[in-house]
């Protein structure tokens, strides 16, 4: 069943229960113990807020309910929000300092950003200036970017009353760049010395930072970044005809001076890829950024190192990963999030260029 623009959320739904999206899979079953991430509850609300956009009903407003609700019982009193939680409904740590604090940030600007209902709004308002002195202090920088992308999406959206949100922003994309500077090298045009995962947030939030700020040497910093990612996760191996997305692996990652891990290659990597390939075709207007958008997106569907498909479109899953041997079968929130994001992110370029959906999915 296709739910929502020929995307199916049957998978989605499967993971979700009353609380929230379930952590983990053994194939294609949710693996309870594994409990829930404040992390995959705020990538599905910012997928299904995004969806109800297109096509506002009461099924995708209930799934907005339930992760919105989820990010919403996840904050500290303290300020910041907690990451995992027991199948038990316990939180498992103390209050996150990482990435979650960012990711939980974009979500809420999604929906701050949206024409959801105006308590829904409201909320994730609330929420976003609730957390704003943990988002100052955060020592990630992906976290720092994926603040920048949270900022960057309401402004786009015209909201109002976002100066201390934008002041955070500013002070994290001075952050991005400087983390550049002092990690550039002539052969490594990167922000740390080792790239490790989500890599393609880094350029685009500064993709990102400079279309608000074109006098800042932001947009610079996020070419050269981004064209490096490019060249180092582009490969013509695997007897493909044309070249094809080989991501860093997480058994090992990339350190400056040593050889790319190869395995194991993570979805996130070609959803985050494909997503900043589009901002800076957004700020550029260069084709080549839509044929890095192509490959990143394709990797799901086969055009990969194991030349196998990760996604199973008909149920709207997507596989953990690839290793050597091929595809790890279980079928986990982050996986399958990263999967129809990069399918949304299909759709939305189709629109806005005018292209049909068939001969862009042939061509994919």
């Amino acid at each position: 069943m296709h739910d929502h623009d020929g995307i199916s959320l049957d998978h989605l739904d499967r993971m979700t229960d009353s609380t929230g999206l379930i952590q983990h899979a053994i194939y294609g079953v949710p693996r309870r113990d594994s409990g829930y991430t404040t992390d995959d509850n705020a990538r599905a609300l910012r997928l299904c807020a995004r969806l109800w956009g297109r096509l506002p009903g009461e099924r995708m407003l209930s799934r907005v309910t339930t992760y919105l609700s989820f990010l919403e019982y996840a904050r500290s009193a303290g300020g910041g929000f907690h990451n995992f939680m027991s199948y038990q409904r316990h939180w498992l740590d103390a209050v996150d300092r990482g990435d979650c604090q960012g990711q939980t940030v974009l979500a809420l600007a999604e929906v701050l950003g949206s024409s959801l209902p105006d308590d829904y709004r409201a909320l994730a308002r609330e929420l976003i200036d609730a957390v704003l002195p943990t988002l100052a202090d955060l020592r990630s920088i992906r976290a720092q970017a994926y603040v920048i992308l949270a900022w960057g999406h309401l402004w786009t959206a015209g909201v109002k009353d976002l100066e201390p949100l934008e002041t955070v922003a500013w002070f994290a994309a001075r952050r991005l760049l400087e983390c550049y500077h002092r990690s550039l090298r002539p052969d490594w045009p990167w922000f740390e010395s080792r790239m490790t995962y989500a890599n393609a947030v880094l350029p685009h939030a500064l993709f990102v930072a400079a279309r608000r700020w074109p006098k800042e040497a932001f947009l610079e910093a996020a070419k050269a970044s981004f064209a490096f990612l490019d060249r180092e996760t582009t490969s013509t191996d695997a007897g493909l005809p044309h070249s094809f997305f080989w991501p860093v692996g997480n058994d090992g990652w990339y350190a400056h001076g040593e050889d790319k891990a190869p395995y194991d290659q993570q979805p996130v990597e070609a959803a985050t890829m494909a997503e900043a390939a589009l901002a800076a075709f957004g700020l550029l207007a260069e084709q080549q950024y839509l044929a890095v958008f192509q490959r990143a997106r394709g990797w799901f569907h086969g055009h990969n190192s194991v030349t196998q498909p990760l996604a199973d479109v008909r149920r709207g899953a997507c596989c953990d990963g690839l290793r050597p041997n091929g595809v790890n079968r279980n079928q986990g929130a982050e996986s399958t999030l990263a999967y129809l994001w990069a399918e949304l992110l299909l759709l939305e370029t189709q629109q806005s260029l005018g292209v049909d959906r068939q001969a862009a999915t042939a061509s994919a």
